[in-house]
C-alpha cells in the first residue's frame, strides 16, 4: 500500500513529492504520460519570489533553478495591431536578476524529476478512478489495469482532474477566450529579423478582441500564441481547417489580415503542429469542506486563465505548502483554506486581466496594465 499517492507529474505534483522527500517522507506519483518527453510541455514561465521561487527554496533547488533561469527573459514589448509601440520594458543591467526570471517549463520539470529518488514517478499509469474506503483511504484504479490503495490521495492532475469530483462537483467553464499555439524552432538562425522583433523576452501585440504574443525559450525557439474572444465552439465554427497545419496557418494569416504584416510574419515562420486551447477556468473563489484522505492542488483546485501568469507559480507553492503541512502534522484543512484564499485573489486578477487583453479598448489598456 502507498501511504501518499499523487496523481499527476506536473510542476505542482513534482514539487510536492520533492519537498516531502526533503523531509524524509516518500510518495508515489502516477502520471498518464509514458515518459517525461511524451508530449510538448509548454513554453517559458516567470517564477515569482513569493510563490514559484519560494517553493524551489523549500525543495532545496534554488541553485539548480538559477542555473536554468533567464533573467533577460523578463524583457517585454507591447504594440498595437498597426505596429505602434505602446510599451517597452527592458531589464536593466543593474536590476535584481532573479526578481521574476523566465525558465523553460521542460527544464524546470527536469530539475524536479532529477531531484526525486528513482521510481518515484510511475510513467504511463494515470489514476482513472478513486474509490473512497473506510478511514479516509482510497483504492485507485490505474490506466494499466492495476489497482493500489493509499492513505492520502492528492490530485495534481490538472484541468480535467479525476480527483476533483471527490472534493467538489464544480467543473471548469469556458472563459470566452480561445488560443492557437505555434512554434518557431530556430528563430535566430532562420529568421533573424523576426528574432530582433521579438527581443530577449516577450512580444505582445493587441488588437480589438484579439491578441498575438511571442515568447522566447532557452532552446532558441519562440512560441507564438494567437488568442481571440469567442464562444466555446469557436474552433468548430471559425472555418479554420485545424486538421491541416499549413492550411491553418494560411487561415490564421487571413484572420489577422488587418494587422501589421510585421507581426503576422510570425505565423508564416512557424512550423510543426498547431495546438488548440479552449481557455477554461474554475469559479473564482471556489472552496470546499475538507474530505479526509484526499485533496487537490494547482489547476485541479483553482484552474484560471493564463492572463495573470500565476498558474504554475501557485501550483508549485501549493505543492510545497502541502508537503510542509504533512511534515508538520498540520491539518490539511488548514492548508486548503490558505490555498483557496490566495487562489481566489489570483483567479479574480486573471479574470479581470482577460477582459483587458481581449476587449474593444485594444492595446492601450494592456500597456497601462503591464506598465504597473
Amino acid at each position: 500500500m502507498t501511504h501518499i499517492a499523487i496523481a499527476g507529474a506536473g510542476l505542482g505534483g513534482l514539487t510536492l513529492a520533492r519537498v516531502l522527500h526533503v523531509h524524509g517522507i516518500e510518495s508515489v506519483v502516477y502520471e498518464r504520460d509514458a515518459s517525461p518527453t511524451a508530449r510538448v510541455q509548454g513554453g517559458s514561465l516567470d517564477l515569482t519570489v513569493e510563490a514559484g521561487q519560494r517553493a524551489l527554496h523549500e525543495a532545496g533547488l534554488t541553485e539548480g533553478f538559477r542555473a536554468i533561469a533567464r533573467p533577460d527573459g523578463q524583457d517585454l514589448v507591447v504594440y498595437d495591431h498597426t505596429g505602434a509601440l505602446m510599451l517597452r520594458k527592458d531589464t536593466p543591467d543593474e536590476a535584481e536578476p532573479f526578481e521574476r526570471p523566465e525558465a523553460d517549463r521542460p527544464a524546470l520539470r527536469k530539475l524536479l524529476l532529477d531531484s526525486l529518488p528513482p521510481g518515484t514517478v510511475h510513467w504511463g499509469q494515470a489514476v482513472v478512478e478513486a474509490v473512497p474506503l473506510p478511514g479516509g483511504r482510497h483504492r485507485l484504479r490505474l490506466s494499466d489495469g492495476t489497482t493500489t490503495e493509499c492513505d492520502l490521495l492528492v490530485g495534481a492532475d490538472g484541468a480535467s482532474s479525476r480527483i476533483r469530483p471527490l472534493v467538489t462537483p464544480e467543473e471548469p467553464v469556458h472563459s470566452g477566450a480561445n488560443a492557437v499555439s505555434l512554434n518557431i524552432p530556430a528563430i535566430d538562425r532562420d529568421h533573424p529579423v523576426l528574432s530582433e522583433r521579438v527581443g530577449r523576452g516577450s512580444l505582445m501585440v493587441i488588437g480589438v478582441n484579439r491578441a498575438l504574443s511571442a515568447q522566447r525559450s532557452g532552446d532558441g525557439s519562440v512560441r507564438v500564441n494567437l488568442t481571440v474572444r469567442g464562444g466555446e465552439d469557436w474552433f468548430s465554427t471559425s472555418g479554420i481547417p485545424f486538421d491541416d497545419p499549413a492550411a491553418t496557418r494560411a487561415a490564421l494569416k487571413q484572420l489577422y489580415a488587418d494587422w501589421s504584416p510585421d507581426f503576422v510574419e510570425l505565423v508564416d515562420a512557424a512550423t510543426g503542429p498547431v495546438m488548440q486551447v479552449r481557455v477554461a477556468a474554475l469559479p473564482v473563489g471556489l472552496s470546499w469542506e475538507n474530505i479526509p484522505g484526499v485533496t487537490v492542488l494547482g489547476d485541479a483546485a483553482h484552474l484560471m486563465s493564463p492572463f495573470a501568469g500565476l498558474g504554475a507559480n501557485l501550483a508549485m507553492l501549493d505543492g510545497a505548502e502541502l508537503a510542509l503541512a504533512i511534515a508538520a502534522g498540520t491539518p490539511i484543512a488548514d492548508f486548503e483554506a490558505k490555498m483557496q484564499a490566495r487562489a481566489a485573489e489570483a483567479a479574480a486578477e486573471s479574470a479581470a486581466n482577460l477582459e483587458v487583453f481581449l476587449s474593444p479598448q485594444g492595446a492601450a489598456g494592456v500597456a497601462e496594465l503591464m506598465a504597473g
